[in-house]
């Protein structure tokens, strides 16, 4: 069972406490198995060789990742040998329902639902109260030689993250 940070992050205030380490920049990027749209797996070396830029969120149904996902999605068209990626909880189904409606084809949208192994490695996992299981906001920017070059937990899970920051960091 990987650590609990106490506190870690905040929910509209409130202490929330997340599973698994806190990844910093230079460390390897966990290795990860998620859930396409196409309910086909997705690995970190699916975009092998590209700079990935992953994107957690609690739920592409809230106000907050609607937004992030859409920002990241306007932007993602324009960097080179570059992927983003968006992962939440929400079910394949779900999030392929939601991009279509949304009009989002520039942002891979994955799901973790299948178990918390990601969430638990890459150290987003809520554990406890209204969100348990559900992922916290976080990016991480990942080099092609899989090295984290950026990485944002995201104080409060209601705000936005620093897009400027991750952006620059994916543009090298």
């Amino acid at each position: 069972m990987a650590d609990t940070r106490k506190g870690a992050v905040t929910l509209k205030g409130g202490p929330v406490d997340l599973v698994g380490p806190e990844l910093k920049v230079g460390d390897d990027a966990p290795d990860f198995t998620l859930q396409g749209a196409d309910l086909s797996d997705i690995t970190l070396a699916s975009s092998a060789g590209k700079t990935r830029i992953i994107a957690t969120v609690p739920s592409l149904d809230t106000p907050t990742c609607h937004k992030e996902t859409k920002q990241f999605n306007e932007v993602a068209g324009t960097l080179d040998n570059v992927e983003v990626l968006c992962v939440s909880m929400d079910l394949p189904f779900g999030q392929k329902r939601w991009c279509g409606a949304e009009g989002v084809e520039n942002v891979s949208c994955l799901s973790g639902h299948r178990c918390t192994k990601f969430g638990d490695d890459y150290g987003v996992t809520i554990s406890g109260g209204p969100l348990d299981r559900v992922l916290a906001r976080a990016i991480f920017v990942i080099s092609p030689d899989n090295k984290l070059t950026h990485v944002e937990y995201v104080s409060e899970i209601a705000d936005e993250p620093n897009y400027d920051a991750a952006l620059a960091a994916a543009k090298g």
